[in-house]
């Protein structure tokens, strides 16, 4: 069902309310993002969502905690497991700023998420379709919806400044 919005003319658009939702949540991402680029970490943020609450967020900590598996998604799975006491995130949605890698996509499905919404996609590890699709071209117990190019262009953004500041540190050592 759409909501209808005047745009200063008497003409409306159509926006649908699954969009605004997307979009809100999103955000929200990009807020864990942010929090992450503060500690010089890869500014990616995670949302998790059930019934249209969050109920998990986090943010990359590879960095901070000397851990490679402090990804993001896979903290936020924790938490969400945590609140929900059990390891099966059943109805429950992931807004990722960027395109999981192979450990994530695959932390995604068995821990029963219904769907994921990404922000910028990865070519270089990107395992949920540009690099390879754990998602869809394999035959797992669980299958995962994937809805890809969420406010593209902020999670973009947040990515290529970071990457930006770092080549300048980097260049001044």
């Amino acid at each position: 069902m759409g909501v209808r919005v005047p745009l200063g003319t008497p003409k409306f658009i159509n926006i649908k309310k699954d969009d605004f939702m997307q979009e809100k949540f999103m955000q929200e991402a990009l807020k864990e993002a942010k929090k992450a680029y503060e500690k010089m970490e890869v500014p990616v943020g995670c949302v998790i969502v059930k019934d249209n609450k969050i109920i998990a967020r986090a943010h990359n900590l590879k960095e901070t905690k000397f851990d490679t598996t402090k990804h993001a998604e896979i903290l936020a799975i924790q938490k969400a497991s945590k609140k929900l006491k059990s390891w099966r995130l059943l109805n429950c949605e992931m807004y990722i700023t960027l395109e999981p890698c192979s450990m994530c996509a695959g932390a995604i499905i068995n821990s029963r998420i219904k769907k994921v919404y990404i922000g910028a996609l990865d070519e270089k590890t990107g395992a949920a379709g540009s690099v390879l699709n754990l998602f869809e071209d394999y035959c797992f117990n669980h299958k995962v919806e994937i809805e890809k190019n969420v406010l593209k262009n902020e999670c973009e953004e947040i990515l290529k400044n970071f990457f930006k500041e770092l080549r300048v540190i980097k260049s001044k050592k």
